[in-house]
């Protein structure tokens, strides 16, 4: 039920963090990968070689998932490469953390673009080479749903993420693809750094997480695993929360 032989995983951002876990994990149960960069081409380097370390085959992109031509030449390389995909997991977000009235049009336009269009661009341009059976996900946060200091570009990018994928759950279902979110607790990766107030999300988030412990980069590579699998054969349009419970104490 959980093998991935003979498929094919695209991750984007899957250079680190969430990302990088994502792509280990379904190489672990037999996916071959391709990792999709912007800036970080020793992390990727890093991944690829974790990949391959497990037996498996990956091919590094570098491309800017907001830019539609870059996305085609991406798809063009898998294609070339693979000839198909089965698993694509967009992964790749970025954001300016502000508050609400200091933010631009630029800073907006460029949230959206990155973190919810790309969404859009690359399922368009993907799905040719999908097939009945393949795996749509996104990854989300919950400040899709909560309101978070300096987060208002990257949570309503996120709002918009996880509507565009209940869309596509519609429009992709009759053909036996299933799209689904997945939505990480706070997970202490290279990309919370950026937050002014890290440590302080990092400590409300241990105190207010009834498990105990922060979500790791691996548990939400879990869900994207399960939601591969067959198991998740009548899981469509949904949001799956991997938070440890946090998101239950309001």
């Amino acid at each position: 039920m959980l093998s991935l032989e003979k498929q094919v995983a695209l991750i984007t951002g899957g250079s680190r963090g969430i990302g990088r876990a994502i792509a280990i994990r379904l190489a672990e149960y037999g996916a071959d990968v391709v990792v999709n960069y912007v800036r970080h081409k020793r992390d990727a380097m890093e991944t690829a070689a974790a990949v391959e370390a497990l037996g498996r085959r990956c091919l590094l992109v570098k491309t800017n998932v907001a830019n539609s031509p870059d996305v085609a030449e991406m798809f063009a390389a898998i294609r070339s490469e693979y000839g198909h995909l089965d698993i694509l997991v967009s992964n790749a977000a970025s954001g300016v953390l502000k508050p609400a009235l200091e933010l631009t049009e630029r800073h907006w336009n460029w949230a959206m673009d990155i973190n919810a269009r790309a969404l859009l661009t690359l399922v368009q341009q993907g799905l040719p080479l999908m097939r009945r059976g393949s795996r749509v996900m996104a990854v989300s946060s919950l400040g899709s749903i909560r309101a978070i200091e300096n987060y208002t570009t990257v949570g309503a990018s996120k709002a918009a993420l996880e509507s565009l994928v209940r869309h596509l759950a519609v429009e992709l279902g009759p053909q036996g693809i299933s799209v689904n979110t997945i939505s990480a607790g706070a997970v202490d990766t290279d990309a919370l750094k950026h937050f002014p107030n890290r440590e302080e999300i990092l400590r409300l988030a241990l105190e207010r997480t009834p498990l105990g412990r922060l979500t790791r980069p691996e548990d939400v590579a879990d869900i994207a695993l399960f939601l591969c699998s067959s198991l998740a054969g009548m899981i469509q349009g949904q949001v799956i929360t991997v938070d440890g419970g946090y998101a239950v104490r309001g």
